[in-house]
């Protein structure tokens, strides 16, 4: 999230002094208009585009171009077998029987190479070529002739042979997904929560107004002394942990004989607009905790922390640590950021002018009062990261073809968006994302403590997946120089979700572990073995000493002061944004 290094220096956004003077063009601009394009890239803040790199990338696109003109010749007098077009979006037979469909679609392609050569070619700091990259992507994944019915063969023979009755199905379905706000990823009416998603059985223990703790019936007859929190992310809700019985890792984790609590996070309404990061940390991770110990009789108990969740605890347990408290027998971080010098494709939305604005339009300092920053902003900004995958595909699907998206228990999740209080969220960005301020020893107070996350004594298990886009890899192994206890990494293959999401059972992908730590992750992953299948088995392997003996499963959720208020999933996460 804007929240999803292998240094450890603080990333700073230069100021307008300090801001690296452009580079001059190796050629002046022709007086013809010939550099037009180099004379719009020079106009913008500065950035230049060297004449050298355009004259590059004319020669070698009229070549590309010329090329694609012959073969599109060659396939209108008939030649046979035309070669593929090399992009799933124009894999079907329909792209390459129509010789205009395939000359706009390789048109197309050329035009998208040539266009992102541009926007590597040009001269500028880090982050401005970034946004540079990023924006010309949107406008290249979104212009792609697959996405308009006029272009687009496969929708336009489907039209035919339905009648008519797969466009009067996309025009449906568009106004369906008008009135809910967000284009349909899945078919949403067969899921609910409670019914077939988060269906572990357990019981609501505690509630405040930030979350509901939730604690699931044993599976085994004995469990392990210590009990397990989960800390999930606040961004959105708890069930991507819970969502299918064979993909559940809470159900895995009970399974193994763990006595099992999560937070379920509440979705925010008006009346928690001005929630503070303060508020998350000690009413929400610091209660959590409080009440797991009052409840098992445990001082010190194991916990993980899933993305900003595990910020929030890792947060938490300094601030405890601080008060002298070390209630953490183990920590796990799954997906997690402590040290924000490197944010990935997140890092283009970051600088002080946009804090500044979420701040004087959602913080304490808004005009009218702290604001939400509402759910379906933060699901939108997510999709656009992977627009052909998570919107266009969609478009497309949905809209040109009339086909309803099958069902898939993980989009259903990933539609079920949450609301965050401007304030809280405004924090974050500032001091985590902005001033990574959280690695440095002493430079925040939270809840009236300074936070010095080395003060934290427990054994951590870090995970990281190695193609996250939200938290990469290199980011979730620098954790690994900031907490001091005896320390683990591992590293799962695929994404942010996918990777941590990736139960035995189903004997899928693979991960890495590693004997060392050296001090950067390039290091780690040289000397690393990969292992077959799901992370999952190690992690409890790792876990089980850390429980403690067995003792008899509880027979009853909760306490006597902590009696049971209703049935797992709970109020809380019904909720919709």
């Amino acid at each position: 999230m804007i929240t999803a290094a292998t240094d450890s220096a603080a990333r700073e956004e230069p100021n307008v002094k300090n801001k690296p003077k452009p580079q001059p063009s190796a050629a002046p601009a022709s007086d013809t208009g010939g550099d037009a394009i180099g004379d719009f890239w020079r106009s913008m803040s500065g950035l230049s585009l060297p004449m050298q790199a355009v004259t590059a990338l004319q020669g070698e696109y009229l070549q590309q171009a010329t090329e694609v003109w012959n073969r599109s010749l060659q396939q209108l007098k008939g030649a046979a077998d035309p070669a593929p077009i090399g992009d799933r979006r124009f894999a079907s037979p329909e792209w390459l029987q129509n010789p205009a469909s395939a000359h706009a679609a390789r048109m197309y392609l050329l035009n998208s190479r040539a266009l992102m050569q541009m926007a590597d070619a040009v001269q500028g700091d880090d982050k401005t070529k970034a946004r540079i990259r990023f924006a010309v992507q949107q406008w290249i994944d979104a212009s792609a002739p697959s996405n308009f019915l006029a272009f687009n063969p496969e929708a336009q023979k489907k039209a035919l042979d339905t009648q008519g009755e797969s466009l009067a199905t996309g025009m449906q379905q568009l106004v369906q997904d008008l009135q809910k706000g967000h284009v349909s990823q899945t078919d949403e009416s067969v899921f609910e929560v409670g019914r077939n998603v988060a269906t572990s059985e357990g019981s609501v223990v505690f509630e405040n107004e930030l979350f509901q703790l939730i604690e699931y019936k044993p599976l085994t007859a004995t469990v392990h002394a210590r009990p397990m929190l989960f800390v999930p992310p606040c961004i959105n809700k708890y069930y991507i942990l819970d969502l299918q019985p064979e993909n559940s890792l809470i159900r895995y984790t009970v399974a193994q004989g763990h006595r099992t609590f999560v937070v379920s996070w509440r979705n925010p309404d008006e009346s928690l607009a001005a929630t503070t990061w303060d508020d998350y940390i000690e009413d929400g991770a610091i209660r959590a905790i409080r009440s797991v110990q009052a409840i098992s009789g445990a001082d010190s108990f194991n916990m993980l922390g899933f993305c900003v969740g595990g910020t929030i605890l890792s947060t938490a347990l300094a601030v405890l640590a601080a008060r002298g408290e070390q209630p953490a027998q183990s920590l796990t971080l799954l997906t997690t950021l402590l040290d924000f010098a490197d944010t990935g494709i997140l890092d283009i939305f970051i600088d002080e002018s946009s804090v500044q604005l979420r701040e004087s339009t959602l913080g304490a300092q808004a005009a009218g009062g702290p604001k939400l920053l509402k759910g379906q902003e933060l699901a939108t900004t997510f999709s656009f990261l992977r627009p052909n995958d998570l919107v266009w595909n969609y478009v497309v699907g949905n809209y040109l073809k009339g086909e309803a998206p099958p069902p898939f228990d993980l989009l259903y999740w990933n539609g079920d968006s949450t609301n965050l209080p401007g304030p809280m969220y405004s924090w974050y960005l500032r001091h985590l994302y902005l001033q990574n301020e959280l690695k440095q020893p002493g430079a925040l107070t939270v809840c009236g403590e300074a936070v010095d996350l080395g003060t934290i004594k427990a054994p951590v298990f870090i995970y990281g997946s190695r193609e996250d886009h939200i938290v990469p890899w290199q980011a979730a192994y620098a954790s690994t120089r900031l907490l001091k206890g005896k320390k683990t990494f591992v590293l799962g293959a695929s994404g942010h979700i996918a990777g941590v999401i990736n139960p035995p059972a189903k004997g899928k992908r693979s991960h890495w572990t590693g004997s060392t730590l050296p001090a950067t992750a390039a290091a780690w992953f040289d000397t690393a073995t990969e292992h077959p299948g799901s992370w999952w088995t190690g992690w409890t392997d790792w876990l089980a000493p850390h429980g403690g003996k067995q003792v008899a499963a509880p027979k009853k959720p909760g306490s006597a002061a902590f009696k049971p208020i209703e049935p797992a999933p709970g109020r809380y996460v019904q909720v919709k944004a």
